[in-house]
């Protein structure tokens, strides 16, 4: 029996995780629907795969914009068997001072925007009776670092969103993963990251720290360690899989960072067990006790 070629749609493909996932995918023979606000930056890699690509253009704030290129790529090729939700930005800053619309902008694009193309894709792929989604997240969401609350707010929610959809899709032959990279090498700090500078003198430190952080990283003084390609290589591991994970880390980083929260957030639950289990009714009590206990 000859096997499917895939048909990859991927949000972001101008830059970072999703050129780095395009390119690799369509080196390994498959079909990728590139998108990118800016489909001018596609063409070089459409030109490279023409029989394999689909380049178009999408915001994925834009509703109307979803839905074309949903159609659009239906339309070309059939199906849609792995949606990659990449595209995504940073605003970083004190919560007093972060604006109403900056806040807004950042959740339009970091969950609204997946939002949208989930209800517009799944459809599809429940019709198929399969399909595999990517939401990439971050293993920022594990560090609650000052100054990132605004983004990592944003993927905690579309973390939430995910385990649930994996749940509510299992039995249609979809699958769920919940990607969270560390500190890649990628551009993403030069084209989608903005940070509030501050006004108020009590958070100066905190901003100055990140401020020279983002310019040691742009004028590489700091090296990022992870690798984009191998990321790629990871997620695509991860989709030919029989048993994909749920969650997957990616980059040493990240692992650590997981895996340091996860003890802090046991120790935390276990140092308050006690008083955490004694709000439940004084019968639900009694009955958890053994029955000497009792007596």
């Amino acid at each position: 029996m000859v096997k499917q070629t895939r048909v990859w749609f991927i949000t972001g493909c101008s830059s970072g995780f999703g050129r780095a996932l395009a390119e690799t995918v369509l080196e390994n023979g498959e079909i990728v629907v590139l998108t990118a606000r800016n489909p001018q930056k596609l063409e070089d890699l459409a030109a490279s795969f023409p029989e394999q690509t689909l380049a178009l253009q999408l915001d994925v704030t834009k509703p109307e914009q979803v839905r074309e290129s949903v159609k659009n790529a239906i339309a070309h090729f059939g199906r849609i068997d792995i949606l990659v939700n990449n595209a995504g930005c940073e605003v970083a800053g004190i919560l007093e001072e972060v604006s109403d619309e900056a806040i807004r902008r950042q959740f339009e694009t970091n969950f609204f925007g997946v939002i949208d193309m989930l209800r517009v894709v799944i459809p599809y792929m429940r019709q198929q009776r399969s399909g595999h989604i990517l939401n990439i997240s971050s293993a920022a969401c594990f560090m609650a670092g000052a100054g990132g609350g605004i983004y990592i707010s944003s993927k905690l929610a579309l973390e939430g969103i995910s385990g649930c959809l994996a749940n509510e899709v299992a039995h249609l032959g979809i699958k769920v993963t919940m990607v969270e990279p560390g500190a890649f090498s990628t551009d993403f700090f030069n084209k989608s990251h903005v940070l509030v500078e501050t006004k108020i003198p009590e958070y100066q430190p905190i901003i100055k720290d990140m401020s020279q952080w983002i310019k040691d990283v742009k004028e590489q003084k700091t090296k990022l360690i992870g690798d984009p390609k191998k990321a790629a290589l990871a997620m695509i591991k991860a989709v030919d899989s029989d048993v994909p994970p749920l969650r997957l880390a990616l980059g040493s980083d990240a692992v650590e960072t997981i895996d340091g929260a996860l003890q802090f957030i046991k120790e935390g639950l276990d140092a308050w067990k006690e008083v955490s289990t004694s709000t439940d009714f004084d019968e639900v009590i009694t009955d958890k006790m053994p029955v000497a206990a009792v007596n």
